[in-house]
């Protein structure tokens, strides 16, 4: 039964809920995000799709974990479930930097305000819920609890941690985009099923015992005492992640075993539709001071996502690992549909800030062969080289661009999402190129070559610098052709493993050669569940067990982040030191 009551925000208070005439909502869901209700923004989602179905949806935004606990109690019992996130972004990631530095500001926060959600934000309210209501079923997901759905490496902490199931003491864990396996749980809660007796596809579950069928990890203590153990773990788990047709796979941890169900297939377009043209009011709650903006908010109110997945397997990015390798778009219907509401909005000037999605260009892209899609392992389908399968044509993509640019009002449509600019390249899409930096740059184009050294392209799946050079070409061309002054702005990390210094100096010489001063700039942080904070963790391939140089201490990715700021009088001398040190005359000589 389909809602006829589709409300202008989900209800936070008691008084809503009573307002509404409720005498109890069937789920509440807590965020450590300030309420935006808008499709870039989880939570809402999860509870608009719920809402679409019939169900009564609370929403808790940013709960006071520190007090009397008043914020979790004030809506009592769910009459099926509570639901747990940490919001957009994972609570460390967004806390600290890579030096693990305290962060002073939070993008997801009216007025930018640090300290609105704990540490380890899943598991510290999950515990919560779980003491004041331990008879409700809870649910947790979102990109937190998604990566650490295994035992993984805790980069905060510095230590190997079990399942987050385990240490939130969750009943059903929900990873990847969670709105199928969200409503198939609601409505089998709904049914009268125990929690306790549900297996759903996409979500972990702790039982005493799994299949028989099943893959079998090596155990969580085997992987505190043996880091190729770990690695070993990794290798069969992105590997499944990157199948069509995944199978089961459990661990154990101590007497319980974690159970992780295949995913569901990947959504078609009616399913994406279905999603993205649910009534988002696209604003922040209108309880917060309009004048406290929320950064995060203020970056996408006049954006579309066009498509989910990538399939660019980059091994230091959780992407893949979240929203997968395969590629789900939308309509051009649904996306033009969202960009004349964009239009009517009363703070629209007229430009569309992003058509985009996890990398800008793989819009509507897919394996021309299903069957041969059903038989792949491979974590990427650009790298090493593009695969045969893909059809990697842009025309869609810029006939979209085409279609947006002319509707109503719109002055502009910029792309400002990454664009993976080796697979035009590669592929003799050079119309796209064209189009994109002639008609859809403001005023720079973003790319992530993230390093200029082929050993450390190699290990992150990245392609020879040489696209860049070739990039840069047609950049500079078209730019001098339309007589269009803009940048071309590249993102680069340091300190990733099997990066040293000798390729630091490297890099800063070829960004100097290309008159680069750099900006967008960030040393490697390990987050849970990438092929580049298991060799970060093990010093390991976890694909050959072969050992791989990781610079680890906070003294070593000081020296490699210099290298990007040589040009400053108090980097000079280090430099100068270090390189005749190694005896690199030669490279300080061409800085």
């Amino acid at each position: 039964m389909e809602n006829k009551r589709i409300h202008r925000f989900l209800p936070g208070t008691k008084k809503e809920i009573e307002q509404l005439g409720w005498e109890q909502a069937d789920v509440i869901l807590f965020t450590g995000d300030a309420y935006v209700d808008h499709p870039s923004f989880g939570t809402s989602v999860i509870g608009r799709v719920l809402e679409s179905k019939g169900y009564k949806v609370a929403l808790v935004p940013q709960p006071n974990w520190r007090d009397d606990l008043r914020d979790f109690k004030k809506l009592g019992k769910p009459r099926l479930f509570f639901g747990v996130s940490s919001g957009c972004m994972d609570s460390m990631v967004n806390h600290y930097t890579a030096n693990k530095r305290l962060r002073s500001n939070d993008a997801y926060t009216p007025g930018a305000r640090a300290g609105m959600r704990p540490d380890n934000a899943v598991v510290t309210y999950s515990r919560i819920l779980k003491k004041l209501f331990p008879e409700v079923p809870l649910v947790i997901g979102g990109i937190e609890a998604s990566l650490r759905r295994y035992s993984h490496y805790d980069y905060w902490s510095d230590s190997v941690k079990p399942s987050i199931l385990l240490d939130s003491k969750a009943d059903i864990l929900v990873y990847g985009m969670g709105e199928r396996p969200v409503v198939e749980i609601a409505e089998k809660l709904a049914s009268g099923m125990r929690v306790r007796e549900i297996n759903v596809s996409q979500t972990a579950v702790v039982r005493s015992d799994g299949p028989e069928d099943a893959i079998r990890l090596n155990s969580h203590e085997a992987c505190l005492k043996d880091k190729k153990s770990y690695a070993q773990n990794f290798a069969v788990v992105e590997t499944e992640s990157n199948k069509m047709n995944a199978r089961t796979i459990i661990q154990q941890s101590g007497d319980k075993t974690v159970i992780v169900y295949p995913p569901f297939p990947v959504m078609t377009e009616q399913e994406m539709d279905s999603i993205y043209d649910l009534p988002y009011t696209r604003i922040p709650h209108f309880k917060y001071n309009s004048k406290d903006r929320i950064p995060a908010y203020e970056m996408i109110r006049h954006s579309v996502n066009i498509h989910r997945g990538c399939f660019g397997g980059c091994g230091f990015c959780t992407i893949s690992a979240h929203q997968g390798k395969f590629v789900s778009s939308r309509s051009e219907k649904s996306i033009l549909k969202e960009v004349r509401k964009i239009a009517e909005m009363h703070d629209f000037s007229g430009y569309i800030s992003d058509v985009g999605g996890p990398s800008a260009n793989m819009y509507k892209m897919e394996g021309r062969d299903i069957e041969i899609c059903e038989k792949c392992k491979r974590p990427s389908c650009i790298y090493p080289e593009i695969c045969p399968n893909l059809n990697s044509d842009h025309s869609k993509l810029t006939a979209l661009y085409d279609k947006i640019s002319s509707q109503p009002n719109i002055k502009k449509a910029f792309v400002t999402s990454g664009v993976r600019y080796d697979l035009p390249l590669k592929t003799n899409n050079a119309a796209y190129l064209k189009k994109l930096i002639k008609n859809h740059v403001s005023g720079r184009l973003k790319v992530a070559p993230e390093h200029t050294q082929d050993k450390v392209l190699r290990i992150m799946r990245k392609p020879s610098f040489e696209y860049f050079y070739e990039l840069k070409k047609v950049f500079d061309n078209i730019n001098k052709t339309e007589g269009l002054k803009q940048q071309i702005m590249p993102y680069f990390i340091s300190s990733h493993p099997g990066s040293e210094i000798i390729d630091m100096a490297e890099l800063a010489i070829k960004t100097k050669g290309l008159d680069i001063q750099l900006e967008q700039v960030q040393d490697f942080t390990p987050t849970p569940m990438t092929l580049a904070t298991v060799m970060y963790y093990t010093g390991l391939d976890p694909y050959n067990l072969q050992p791989v140089k990781v610079p680890r201490t906070s003294l070593e990715k000081t020296g490699q982040r210099k290298y990007f700021f040589w040009y400053k009088p108090e980097n000079k001398d280090a430099i100068r030191r270090e390189l005749r040190a190694l005896r690199r005359d030669d490279l300080l000589r061409q800085l």
